[in-house]
């Protein structure tokens, strides 16, 4: 494996779980939505609102790579629906979406951020929404490539050529480092780019993947 001199690093479930995360940024939208507007609350729960989401992407398949808008999509309909100013949506998802950035990052992130950012060019390519600002993680980051900004998911290539487009780097200078086998390494290495799989958790390999080149269970072991 040649040195890279950039590393991509995956966000969701690679520097903090993200389930938490997601089930308290849903509890505090719903209790939000329920306190301050009931009357389009009466039959909802957390099962409705995803399944309106699956909706809107069923609805906007072209949009399906962007959560947020799938997201305010569905709370904007569920306003117009019940004929409430469809721009209460707006601070339904705020709400959501502030939670949605209070990570726990796990716990030799922050100091193998810290020493990596000496060594190396550092970059963000992530499918969800998280904000490096919002997130307190931003000034380790270089850029950050969304699926947002590049208008495609992992694996799809046109997120991994946004990055080296950004960098301004060959796909053989770049290592990413994520925790899907099949969003995160097979992603990148069909890119060119060097993978390495984070497993914090012992998984086995996909055995109907290539394995991985690389296999790390903390960031710490990149040094």
């Amino acid at each position: 494996m040649n040195a890279p001199a950039v590393l991509s690093f995956d966000l969701d479930d690679t520097l903090w779980a993200v389930q938490p995360v997601m089930i308290a940024a849903e509890t505090a939208m719903l209790s939000w939505l329920t306190e301050r507007h009931p009357e389009i609350m009466r039959g909802q729960s957390p099962e409705s609102l995803r399944a309106m989401r699956v909706r809107m992407a069923e609805r906007f398949p072209e949009r399906r790579h962007d959560m947020t808008f799938l997201r305010h999509q569905a709370l904007t309909e569920m306003f117009a629906e019940a004929r409430q100013p469809v721009a209460h949506a707006d601070a339904a998802f705020e709400v959501f979406f502030a939670q949605r950035n209070r990570v726990k990052l796990y716990d030799e992130v922050e100091a193998s951020l810290q020493r990596l950012s000496k060594r190396y060019r550092l970059f963000a390519l992530s499918n969800g929404n998280a904000d490096l600002q919002r997130c307190g993680i931003a000034h380790w980051f270089e850029g950050h490539i969304t699926a947002i900004a590049a208008g495609a998911a992992k694996p799809d290539v046109r997120i991994f050529t946004r990055l080296l487009d950004e960098a301004r780097v060959e796909a053989a200078q770049v290592l990413h480092i994520g925790d899907d086998p099949h969003l995160d390494v097979v992603g990148a290495t069909q890119a060119g780019m060097q993978a390495a799989w984070l497993n914090r958790d012992a998984k086995p390999w996909p055995e109907h993947l290539p394995p991985p080149s690389r296999t790390i269970s903390t960031l710490e072991d990149l040094m």
